[in-house]
């Protein structure tokens, strides 16, 4: 005998219905964006990984600088600058160099089709921006470390998973945090776009 839980339609095709109506899966093809910051959990990038993988996809790593801006050269080339022009911040750099090296390590041998790109402003919004220009299937984020910090932050900001979900129409992936103990190493990086 069948069971089938209330609420739930069976695999069966009912009486009425033709071949031809209904809802017809559609093969994924666009890749997986991975929202990755210095000192993250490594859950987030192996949940995107994961995804990626699942659907024959490839991975696009992101890491969204809110102290930056880009800069369109008149050769086509985007620079990315700080805000404050009278600072010379080569921490944005070496930040972005040391992420993309951690991500090397991480992801060598994995098999998958792989990218790292850096954007500037404000996370949420230059994220779901670059999704949106490489036609990305999904959004992975991460929660925050759970703090007094990060819950006054998100209630005067809201957090990035939030704005995101809210703020464009990709299907967005929030891993959560707060029992994962592997944080990304320390390695920060860059490659350039």
């Amino acid at each position: 005998m069948d069971r089938e839980t209330p609420g739930l339609a069976s695999g069966r095709s009912e009486g009425g219905r033709s071949e031809g109506s209904g809802y017809r899966p559609q093969r994924v093809n666009g890749p997986v964006v991975a929202a990755v910051t210095p000192g993250q959990s490594l859950a987030v990038l192996h949940r995107a990984a994961d995804l990626a993988r699942g659907l024959g996809v490839g991975l696009l790593c992101v890491h969204a600088d809110p102290s930056t801006v880009e800069e369109r050269e008149a050769d086509g080339r985007i620079s990315i600058l700080p805000i404050d022009p009278d600072v010379v911040d080569d921490d944005a750099a070496r930040i972005r160099i040391e992420l993309f090296h951690g991500l090397r390590d991480e992801l060598e041998g994995s098999g998958l089709e792989w990218h790292f790109a850096a954007v500037s402003g404000e996370p949420a919004k230059a994220i779901g921006a670059y999704a949106e220009q490489m036609e990305a299937s999904f959004i992975v984020v991460g929660t925050r470390e759970r703090g007094i910090a990060t819950r006054f932050e998100e209630l005067v900001g809201g957090s990035i998973a939030t704005h995101l979900a809210h703020g464009q129409n990709r299907p967005v992936v929030v891993v959560p945090l707060a029992h994962h103990a592997h944080p990304h190493p320390h390695r920060h990086g860059s490659e350039e776009r």
